[in-house]
């Protein structure tokens, strides 16, 4: 039995949260040990041991709250930025003047930028400029409007170190969702390696095999062989070609390199777009080549079908009118801001004025099936003939202008 890939996802900010869990417990005590150091110099210490009380309760009720991110919900930071803006204004009901304008600290200490880092941690540098914001707001309601030199850089150092630790766990963030989906495409890419595998050593080798003695049979054996022989082509491009699993595509973005997978869409499903290439590897065949890129061509659902339909019809003609043994050629090229397919044929091509002639005898097949379904798409079709020297169809259909 073939073994399962697991992808393995991996938090880089959980152990900021364990971290914030201890500060949070460590800065409520020193908070405590301030006071009680210097309670008798407080005009309200029953204020202040009341506050601290709450303090104290609040941290320890609450420290699964900062556990993680789940657990750390809006609610849940709004009301903790709450008890340290209430301790930060209490300050000068419990504490005198004279050591507020020394520069004293306020009841709940350090303890306010845990509450700043949750935000932080929590939802990046935008929140952690919030409320660092309103603690800076009230430190400075708190000294009268005429903060200290030290509580200014106190206040400023709080500021510039939440936002850096929110820009910090933003680009984390975006490098976990990185490396978590490059775990699963590395996996996607062994089991599709594996079933390639598999295939070849069963169902493409029994084609093989059909092919070989079809053809030493001869009779009708020989052309079992051919049809074999040509099912051994398509599946062999099936599965050279990556189709089995999901198409992705590597975009770079602001926070980070992110992969995107485009899912071949339901018969019937119009919405979102689809992967081109999915459409036209399975004309490929003994008799017809298929050249794509490296990279998924993305249209919308309804212009990757038209244009298929229409190379379809383009692969039709070629069948009926240039003979069971003329080889085709499929060319897609995607050039950005238009996607190219050529279809190409080695037949005796079309003589001057045969097509002029066959849409006067009321034979649509090119007008309607390739040049009309282009020109819905605001895309074109040029079809250049040589006599003797085959055919070529480009198929243009520009992006932006695709319904």
């Amino acid at each position: 039995m073939a073994k399962r890939e697991r992808v393995v996802r991996m938090s880089v900010e959980q152990p900021l949260w364990r971290a914030l869990t201890a500060y949070r417990l460590l800065t409520m005590v020193y908070a405590a040990l301030l006071f009680a150091s210097a309670y008798k110099d407080f005009d309200r210490p029953w204020v202040a041991a009341g506050y601290l009380a709450v303090l104290a309760v609040w941290t320890v009720a609450t420290h699964r709250k900062v556990a993680n991110a789940v657990s750390c919900t809006k609610r849940f930071l709004g009301a903790d930025l709450t008890v340290a803006l209430v301790g930060i204004l209490l300050t000068p009901v419990a504490d005198t003047y004279e050591r507020i304008a020394g520069g004293g600290p306020t009841l709940p200490s350090i303890w306010t930028a845990g509450s700043v880092l949750a935000f932080a941690i929590k939802g990046g540098w935008r929140w952690a400029g919030f409320a660092s914001t309103f603690v800076a707001a009230a430190n400075v309601l708190v000294h009268g409007g005429d903060p200290t030199r030290d509580t200014l850089h106190n206040v400023l150092l709080v500021w510039v170190a939440s936002i850096a630790i929110g820009y910090v766990v933003e680009v984390a963030r975006a490098s976990e969702a990185t490396l978590a989906r490059a775990l699963e495409i590395e996996a996607a890419t062994r089991e599709r390696e594996r079933l390639a595998r598999d295939i070849h050593d069963g169902v493409l080798q029994v084609l093989a095999m059909v092919q070989r003695r079809g053809t030493e049979l001869g009779g009708e054996a020989a052309e079992l062989g051919r049809m074999a022989g040509e099912q051994e082509v398509a599946l062999r491009t099936l599965v050279s070609s990556g189709l089995v699993p999901a198409s992705r595509i590597c975009r770079d973005e602001s926070l980070g390199a992110l992969v995107d997978a485009y899912e071949v869409d339901e018969p019937g499903a119009d919405e979102g777009e689809l992967d081109l290439r999915t459409l036209l590897a399975p004309h490929a065949g003994s008799r017809v080549s298929f050249a794509e890129p490296g990279t998924p061509v993305l249209l919308p659902v309804p212009a990757a079908r038209e244009l298929a339909a229409a190379v379809g019809a383009a692969l039709d003609n070629v069948r009926k009118h240039a003979g069971e043994g003329a080889r085709a050629w499929i060319l897609v090229e995607d050039w950005g801001d238009e996607v190219i397919v050529t279809v190409r044929d080695d037949g005796p091509g079309i003589p001057a004025g045969r097509l002029d002639q066959a849409e006067g005898e009321g034979r649509m097949g090119v007008a309607l099936s390739i040049r009309g379904r282009l020109r819905d798409l605001g895309g074109s079709a040029e079809l250049v003939s040589v006599p003797g020297q085959g055919t070529e169809v480009e198929l243009k259909v520009p992006r932006g202008r695709t319904q």
